[in-house]
């Protein structure tokens, strides 16, 4: 592989004697590979025109079969795209180790039960397992773990649907083919969120069904839930591994962590957290939040509370940690600022070792998904069309392949940018896209 900054090292020694801490940028992409202000270096101690530097500098790596374009811009600056052969070289060689001997624990694969997994999910997962590759590669020990929502007003909402459309009667449920059973998660739950939007009556009820999914004492509803719980974790791991994705070796689920989170917030009260008519709160806007409640005045514990419950679970599982990694939508990105805080402040050692990546929303051509209204794209739907496309165009629709034109498409957006989804231009097997390059 072609050594940017020892090529541009010894050319300069060629060149004026003069020995440089060259550093690279990454420009746009439209200017280049690399970029490095090594000329306006020189200038001082050379007493030349930068620019002049950066000319000669300019021709003698034109003359080298490491890069296909160089070019002089600004005052000085010099801007480099690696040649084919170059890219393809560097492929050869083993990365670097930099994280031998640490520990990362990413969660991923973590869509909450009692919803259709659809490809909102899907940019998470594939987002951070492959980050947990690259920090792999580069010598971490990683594991993979997932945190899934299995109690409060979703699952009420999906409960209230099913209930009705069951009647008591939970063979109905048994009859439904394993086929049919995401679609069926993700019709009942669009219901049940409609009727909570539209009917006093009905969110009434849906709320009574959102507490009994903490304490699970209705014999029928616990069966139910059981049942649709098992379904939906079934169709997590099966959507996954189409995905691509390494498993996960340990599910959290947030039925187990609040008792831990809230003995944790009032053990470090008033240090902390202050408690103010019954209520714990976290002073957030002083760590570049918001000001939270993480338990209620009622004494539940709300997700701030769920959150450091898991935080305190994953220390305990692996308290060698040198890494704990999460990846939410950008909506949440302040919510865990103030998460993170509150848990470094409570368990000191955990100390900078707390980071939450915050992804874009994938938006339809149409604007934001919403599994609230039904108006998503399941996993199921997404390799259908991919299959359909590929086949027309002569090629062979496997899993392997339409997981790999999924995972350039999600993955080629900057992090943290919207991914508007056009299946359309996912599918094209022509351009920028994953099906094209394979």
């Amino acid at each position: 592989m072609i050594d940017c900054v020892i090529t541009l090292k010894k050319i300069i020694d060629k060149l004026y004697q003069q020995q440089v801490d060259v550093q690279l940028t990454r420009p746009d992409p439209k200017f280049g590979d690399f970029a490095t202000n090594a000329a306006l270096q020189l200038a001082k101690p050379l007493g030349k025109n930068p620019r002049e530097i950066a000319e000669a500098i300019a021709e003698e790596l034109r003359s080298h079969q490491g890069f296909s374009e160089v070019n002089v811009a600004g005052p000085g600056f010099i801007n480099v795209k690696l040649s084919d052969q170059a890219v393809l070289e560097s492929l050869k060689v083993r990365p670097a180790t930099n994280r031998a001997g640490k520990t990362v624990v990413i969660e991923t694969n973590c869509p909450n039960p009692f919803k259709a997994m659809h490809i909102g999910h899907a940019l998470n997962s594939i987002l951070a397992d492959t980050m947990a590759n690259l920090l792999a590669v580069d010598g971490a020990a990683v594991h993979r773990v997932s945190y899934h929502g299995d109690v409060g007003t979703h699952v009420g909402k999906s409960m209230w649907a099913i209930l009705r459309e069951i009647d008591g009667d939970v063979s109905k449920l048994n009859a439904i083919p394993a086929d049919k059973r995401n679609e069926f998660m993700s019709r009942t739950y669009a219901e049940g969120a409609r009727a909570a939007k539209e009917s006093p009556e009905a969110r009434a009820e849906i709320d009574e069904l959102a507490k009994q999914s903490f304490v699970l004492d209705d014999p029928l509803y616990k069966q139910v839930y059981e049942i649709c719980k098992a379904w939906s974790f079934d169709e997590i791991d099966a959507n996954v591994a189409r995905l691509g994705n390494v498993p996960i070796e340990r599910r959290y689920v947030e039925s187990e962590t609040e008792v831990p989170g809230k003995a944790l917030i009032k053990a470090k009260t008033p240090e902390v957290f202050t408690k103010s008519d019954g209520a714990y709160i976290f002073k957030g806007s002083q760590y570049g939040a918001f000001d939270n409640v993480f338990i209620g005045s009622h004494g539940n514990g709300l997700y701030g509370a769920h959150d450091m419950g898991l935080i305190q679970l994953k220390h305990q599982d692996y308290p060698n940690l040198d890494l704990s990694i999460t990846v939410n939508g950008e909506e949440q990105a302040a919510y865990f600022r103030g998460v993170i805080a509150a848990s470094e402040l409570a368990i000191p050692e955990l100390k900078g070792k707390l980071f939450n990546y915050a992804t874009g929303l994938v938006k339809l051509t149409t604007g934001k998904m919403s599994s609230r209204t039904g108006e998503v794209i399941t996993i199921d739907w997404l390799f259908n069309e991919f299959k359909k496309a590929i086949t027309k165009a002569g090629g062979e629709p496997t899993d392997e392949v339409v997981a790999g034109a999924l995972r350039y498409q999600l993955l080629k957006v900057k992090i943290g940018s919207d991914v508007v989804f056009d299946i359309n231009d996912a599918v094209s097997l022509t351009g920028n896209t994953g099906s094209y390059l394979q």
